[in-house]
């Protein structure tokens, strides 16, 4: 039975307007019509794929990358190699984000404990740093 895309939104807990936003995007199909109201008109396999875009963002992965997924996913002849090399290509710029987040906490937290909170907003040495610090 065929879901407008309230009832498709609704089904997957996305709104209306991020439905549009995949049908631009081309990772939701654009639907049919319906003849009588001109309302679209989403197959049923429609609630798996959206799921699965919004599974795949939360994962990390970039629009550009889940149109890659979607097409291995709908190619017979793919191999779940190419899948598994997607994924350790995410895991890698996951792990470097963590890097670069751990450097920066590290870097602030340094900062944090050099200020007491009593001197002016100016003189801060939290301040101080960054309007000093040069890029290395």
């Amino acid at each position: 039975m065929a879901l407008t895309s309230g009832q498709l939104a609704k089904k997957t807990g996305v709104g209306v307007e991020t439905l549009r936003f995949y049908e631009r995007e081309g990772l939701l199909p654009a639907p049919a019509r319906a003849a009588s109201s001109g309302y679209r008109q989403y197959p049923p396999t429609a609630v798996e794929r959206v799921r699965f875009v919004r599974r795949a963002q939360l994962l990390g992965f970039q629009l550009k990358d889940i149109k890659e997924l979607l097409a291995l996913r709908d190619d017979p002849s793919a191999g779940s190699a190419a899948v598994r090399e997607r994924a350790v290509a995410k895991l890698a710029d996951i792990e470097e984000k963590l890097r670069d987040l751990e450097a920066m906490r590290a870097e602030l937290s340094e900062l944090v404990s050099r200020c007491d909170g009593t001197a002016p907003a100016a003189h801060c040495p939290i301040m101080v740093a960054i309007r000093d610090e040069r890029p290395g």
